[in-house]
């Protein structure tokens, strides 16, 4: 029986599997570049971020109907319940899909298709997060904080991700602050192939509450002071940075140390369909690779539960974190 745990960085674009891709394109006339899912499978080579940004984009375009959308989120919602997962912040990447002619109105709606009725159909407590890309311009994601209004009783927060390198967060400091002003809840990737002054900036720009990745913050001390006595938490990646070339080996993943110094980490998925592992899978190989024992693994739950966006649902929180101390490990 996996851990009771939150997932709190996880793009649904990212949990695109090479089957549900094809079956999609079948459904609406897409032409993929691949003969079948073991063709695709092998493109899942990445020599950095944007060689993965890359195919993650090419394949994003079998996404076209509301119910593209319901299927892609209502399958991921499976396999994260299977591994232990009660409650998922998930991201979404809006800019991708109005770029190709996908309106707000069909994600957003496709996606809450499958989210609303996710704690009655799976047992996971949902919350949407809406991502502005950062290699796209400032007015565009002003443009899609516009678009989202009618939409945000069912949009918790906003976030930045994709290409990270020469975006730094101040671009986006005028679209936080209308997201503040809004009432949503803040986030971005930062220090993920970015310095650790993206980090920084992210704090002290945007007024992020949690650090998407942070993995980079290692390298100051000062921040890493910060951090941990603020309780930011960071949403680490371990898998993906693995296979982005972030880290060489899992064996290698600052990890550990991170917790030692005591930062607020968390262990994530990211986009499990091409990085090998949903969010049990991660904790498995923290676990077996890093060597972490019960009690680390009980912390990496407890912290996933303590960052969530729950404020607003404490008897919530408090149940899953009762959860996560009941637990027998094997």
């Amino acid at each position: 029986m996996p851990v009771p745990k939150a997932e709190l960085h996880l793009h649904i674009e990212g949990t695109l599997e090479p089957g549900l891709a094809f079956a999609l394109a079948a459904r609406n006339g897409v032409d993929l570049p691949w003969t079948d899912t073991d063709a695709l499978r092998e493109a899942y080579r990445f020599q950095d971020l944007q060689s993965f940004l890359n195919l993650y984009y090419a394949l994003m375009t079998v996404l076209r109907t509301e119910r593209d959308f319901e299927d892609l989120a209502d399958a991921y919602l499976a396999r994260a319940a299977a591994q232990g997962v009660r409650h998922a912040e998930i991201f979404f990447d809006p800019q991708a899909h109005t770029a190709r002619g996908v309106g707000m109105d069909t994600v957003v709606e496709g996606l809450w298709r499958a989210l609303g009725r996710s704690q009655e159909r799976h047992g996971v407590s949902t919350r949407l997060i809406m991502c502005f890309l950062r290699d796209e311009s400032a007015e565009s994601a002003l443009a899609t904080l516009d678009a989202a209004r009618p939409h945000l009783d069912r949009i918790t927060g906003v976030g930045l991700d994709s290409a990270e390198v020469g975006h730094p967060p101040v671009k986006f400091r005028a679209v936080y602050e209308a997201a503040a002003a809004l009432g949503l809840r803040r986030v971005a990737h930062a220090g993920e192939e970015g310095p650790p002054e993206y980090i920084t900036e992210a704090l002290d720009v945007l007024g992020v509450e949690r650090v998407d990745h942070g993995l980079r913050c290692v390298e100051d001390p000062a921040l890493v002071a910060r951090l941990v006595r603020d309780r930011i938490p960071l949403t680490l990646c371990p898998l993906s940075n693995v296979r982005l070339r972030a880290v060489d080996t899992l064996a290698d993943h600052p990890l550990p140390a991170m917790l030692d110094a005591g930062l607020l980490c968390t262990v994530n998925s990211d986009d499990p369909a091409y990085f090998g592992g949903y969010a049990g899978d991660t904790f498995d190989a923290v676990r077996d690779t890093l060597g972490l024992g019960p009690e680390r693994l009980r912390e990496l739950a407890r912290n996933s539960f303590l960052a969530a966006f729950l404020d607003d649902e404490e008897d919530r929180r408090s149940r899953y974190l009762a959860e996560v101390e009941a637990h027998v490990f094997p």
